[in-house]
């Protein structure tokens, strides 16, 4: 999993019919100090997330598993809000 903060979001009249309904963010990935790590990437919203909140992510195959329709084609999802970081 990675962390990313939301820092926009997708709005698209035509998508895959199975995406009807799906919420797309713009989120940019960071590391546990929230220093930027990569390019922004658009995600499939599976928790709810919205703008400014820190998230976790997984992308490739496994960015399937938690959209409830199977075989959607899905490159990065948002599994996760966070609440806190703790570096000890």
């Amino acid at each position: 999993m990675n962390l990313a903060k939301v820092v926009g979001t997708v709005w698209a009249t035509q998508k895959y019919q199975s995406l009807t309904g799906a919420k797309m963010q713009i989120i940019q990935p960071v590391d546990h100090n929230k220093e930027v790590t990569g390019s922004e990437i658009v995600a499939v919203d599976t928790v709810g997330a919205g703008p400014g909140e820190m998230v976790y992510f997984v992308t490739a195959k496994e960015a399937i598993i938690p959209y409830p329709i199977n075989l959607t084609p899905i490159d990065a999802s948002i599994v996760g809000i966070v609440d806190r970081i703790d570096i000890f």
